[in-house]
C-alpha cells in the first residue's frame, strides 16, 4: 500500500491562510462595532428616526392658518446633581422661529460637567422638527450652586401637513436628559477651557 504525504512546507501555508482568516474576521468584527454608533447616530440624525430632531441655520418662516403645541421635558440621570427644569408648553406656528430656555442648577458641592442627550416624540416627527441653536450640542459646566439658563431655537417643518404620519399631530413633546460626563471629561474640559481649580470659587462671589 501507497501512502501520500503531502509536503510539510504546503500544511504550514494552510495553517498561516486560516490563521490570517481569522485574523481578518476578528478585525471586521471589532471595526464595525467601533463605528456601529456613529453610524446609528448618522443614520438617526438624516432620517429622523426614534425622535432623532435635525439642525438648521434659519427657519423657513411661519405658515399662517397652522400651530402646533410643543411640549418641553426635562430630565436628569442618577449621576448629575442638577436641578433641570423645564420651559411652559407653547402654541407655534409651522416654519416660524422660536426661542425657549431650560434652566439648571447645580446642587452640588464641585464642579460638574453635563451633557444632554435629547428627542421628540412621537418619534416620527423627528425628521421635521428642526434644531437652529441647542445646548445639547456642546457639554455644559456648572460650578457649585451656579444656576443657567439654556435656550434652544427651533421651529417645525411645514412640510409636516403633508405627511401622514404627521398631518393629524397636534402637540410634540421636546425632552431632554442630562447626565454626567464625569471626572476625566470634567478634567479635559477645565484644561481645553484653561479654567483652574481655584476659579470655581471665583466665579460664584
Amino acid at each position: 500500500m501507497t501512502i501520500t504525504t503531502q509536503p510539510r512546507g504546503s500544511s504550514r501555508r494552510r495553517h498561516w491562510i486560516a490563521l490570517l482568516g481569522s485574523l481578518s474576521i476578528v478585525a471586521a468584527m471589532g471595526t464595525l462595532t467601533y463605528y456601529s454608533a456613529p453610524l446609528y447616530r448618522l443614520f438617526c440624525q438624516v432620517t429622523g428616526f426614534g425622535g432623532t430632531t435635525q439642525v438648521a441655520r434659519d427657519a423657513p418662516g411661519g405658515v399662517a392658518g397652522t400651530t402646533i403645541t410643543i411640549r418641553f421635558d426635562a430630565n436628569v440621570a442618577a449621576n448629575l446633581a442638577w436641578r433641570f427644569t423645564a420651559p411652559a408648553p407653547i402654541d407655534v406656528r409651522l416654519g416660524a422661529q422660536h426661542r425657549v430656555a431650560f434652566t439648571a442648577v447645580n446642587l452640588g458641592k464641585e464642579p460638574l460637567l453635563g451633557m444632554a442627550t435629547h428627542n421628540v416624540s412621537p418619534p416620527q416627527i423627528g425628521s421635521y422638527f428642526y434644531k437652529i441653536e441647542c445646548f445639547c450640542f456642546t457639554e455644559q459646566l456648572l460650578m457649585p450652586g451656579e444656576r443657567k439658563d439654556f435656550p434652544v431655537e427651533f421651529f417645525v417643518d411645514p412640510a409636516i401637513v403633508d405627511d401622514p404620519d404627521g398631518s393629524g399631530v397636534k402637540a410634540i413633546t421636546l425632552s431632554y436628559t442630562f447626565y454626567n460626563k464625569g471626572r476625566a471629561a470634567l478634567d479635559g474640559y477645565r484644561r481645553t477651557h484653561k479654567i483652574e481649580a481655584g476659579d470655581s470659587n471665583e466665579a460664584m462671589r
